[in-house]
């Protein structure tokens, strides 16, 4: 299967899955209690005025009705206005996007750095002290609360220690915006100071999404050498008398890659919709923390405008992931 295969395959099934996934949260979203046109007329609003914004608005019209009359809208580019910070939704996740890419892939970079040497390590050593320790570890970190973690880590290198930032992505004004990425806008700058500023913000938090992360790459990447490991090629190798060393890196490490850039794809993914808590945690000011103001303030259409961002970087990631695999081993690619 070529590059262009790959492509049309995830766009034709990208349409169903994401019109799926805003049909569902939209349902949800109007049959909570909050009457959102209550709180978009706002607080002090009378009962005549609640009437006007609902009709305004079109809440009195039947969901079916109001869900296609939303996807003519998100088809014209058009998320509607947010009830928190009223302004165009679209804006809010433009501002708030590049913070949320910027911490996750961080996160999924010290993730990968995290659980590919540590699978590997374990699966060399199966059965030893270290794989049950390190597998010990990892159920560990999978299971525990993001929360919890970020919260540890605050108390620790924060409070404790005041090595790190407890919250916030600079302490400084922000470099001129290039790319929005704060670390990376700052080495153009040549801004050192700032760099090393947004990367001091950086660390807890992408640690808090690389701790579990790296637990579920070290697991995957553990399974993956093993197999290698009793493949017939790796087998003819040590057999033909070739260096332990050589057959790690040049033949088991290549067969074990593909499933780990899989998994770090899905860590990717997983990791944008999942950093509601950390963020809000950390008070980054990401998409995270503008989903849970929104929920808070049930602002419906912000929250779809999330689900919406979430879906479509997620299903980029995935597409990458093929096209990645597709680099390292096409016959893996269907």
């Amino acid at each position: 299967m070529n590059a262009y295969s790959v492509v049309a395959n995830r766009l034709v099934w990208f349409l169903p899955t994401l019109l799926g996934l805003l049909a569902v949260v939209f349902v949800l979203a109007r049959i909570v209690p909050s009457d959102p046109a209550v709180l978009a007329a706002g607080e002090n609003a009378s009962a005549e005025q609640v009437q006007e914004t609902r009709d305004r608005l079109g809440f009195d019209r039947p969901l079916l009705e109001q869900f296609v009359e939303y996807l003519r809208e998100v088809a014209r580019g058009d998320l509607g206005t947010s009830v928190y910070t009223q302004q165009p939704i679209i804006r809010d996740l433009a501002e708030r996007l590049p913070a949320t890419l910027e911490l996750t892939f961080v996160g999924v970079l010290a993730a990968a750095l995290i659980g590919v040497p540590l699978g590997v390590l374990s699966a060399l050593h199966r059965n030893s002290w270290l794989d049950h320790m390190l597998r010990l570890a990892s159920v560990l970190l999978i299971g525990v609360a993001p929360f919890w973690i970020a919260m540890q880590l605050q108390m620790l290198f924060s409070m404790q220690l005041g090595w790190l930032p407890l919250s916030g992505r600079i302490d400084d004004v922000a470099p001129e915006a290039v790319t929005s990425l704060i670390t990376i806008d700052a080495l153009l700058a040549g801004d050192l100071q700032l760099f090393l500023s947004a990367l001091r913000h950086l660390v807890l938090p992408a640690l808090t999404l690389a701790l579990p992360g790296g637990a579920v790459v070290m697991r995957f990447t553990r399974t993956a050498v093993l197999d290698a490991v009793t493949s017939p090629s790796v087998a003819y190798q040590t057999a033909m008398g070739l260096p332990r060393r050589v057959i790690v890196w040049k033949y088991i490490l290549r067969s074990a890659l593909t499933s780990t850039v899989t998994q770090l794809g899905l860590v990717f993914g997983i990791s944008i919709t999942g950093a509601v808590v950390i963020e809000a945690v950390f008070e980054w000011p990401g998409l995270g923390t503008y989903a849970a103001r929104s929920i808070l303030h049930s602002d419906y259409n912000a929250v779809m405008g999330v689900t919406l961002c979430a879906g479509i970087v997620f299903a980029i990631s995935n597409l990458l992931v093929d096209l990645l695999q597709m680099v390292i081993d096409p016959r893996g690619v269907k």
